[in-house]
């Protein structure tokens, strides 16, 4: 992937809250038209908004990610903060086999027991044949073999318990969601540690 195109830019509201991972190259853009300002920052101690002009002036250093241009090699911001935004945006979840093993935390929910990603499949408590639906009130992650043995019946009838009824997941801020996958040391400022 050419660097300039991967997603290592955090982007702070004007609160200085997380709100996405943009691009180097969607992080100037936002710069050169004046919507945003690098985070200038020296050691976690100091943290300068900058503007474009004086962005590119700024001294290239060892640990710095950068990109040419027709005037040299220019440091990419690793943190940039919007003028204007303030809102936080909500995340929502979308129904996915992923994101119900998420909200079941990837264990069954008839026998308990924690499944590896091959094993685990969405059940439909009210099976699709009896018109259920596909919501998040309705499916649950099952073992494959039990979802199988399962068929078109309801758990009562095939004799299963549901350890606890499914349920929508909360919307959440998207910066709850968002984790420093690059191991960004200027991120762990903005971004919720996962370890906490």
């Amino acid at each position: 992937m050419n660097p300039v195109h991967e997603k290592c830019v955090l982007v702070l509201n004007r609160q200085w809250q997380a709100i996405s991972i943009v691009s180097p190259a969607d992080a100037f853009s936002h710069m050169s038209t004046d919507n945003a300002d690098g985070l200038d920052i020296e050691g976690g101690d100091t943290m300068n908004p900058t503007r474009l002009s004086d962005w590119m002036k700024l001294p290239v250093r060892a640990q710095d990610r950068t990109i040419g241009t027709a005037h040299g090699a220019i440091r990419v911001p690793t943190v940039i903060v919007l003028k204007d935004f303030a809102k936080v945006p909500i995340f929502i979840p979308k129904f996915s086999l992923k994101n119900v093993w998420v909200r079941d935390r990837g264990q069954c929910q008839y026998s308990g027991r924690m499944l590896k990603a091959n094993e685990a499949s969405i059940d439909h408590i009210i099976p699709q044949s009896r018109g259920g639906a596909t919501t998040w009130e309705n499916c649950v992650l099952a073992e494959r073999l039990l979802n199988s043995n399962k068929g078109a019946r309801t758990p009562a009838e095939a004799g299963l318990k549901l350890i606890k009824r499914p349920a929508a997941p909360k919307p959440v801020p998207i910066t709850l969601t968002l984790k420093n996958l690059l191991a960004i040391a200027d991120w762990d400022h903005f971004l919720i540690s996962s370890a906490a």
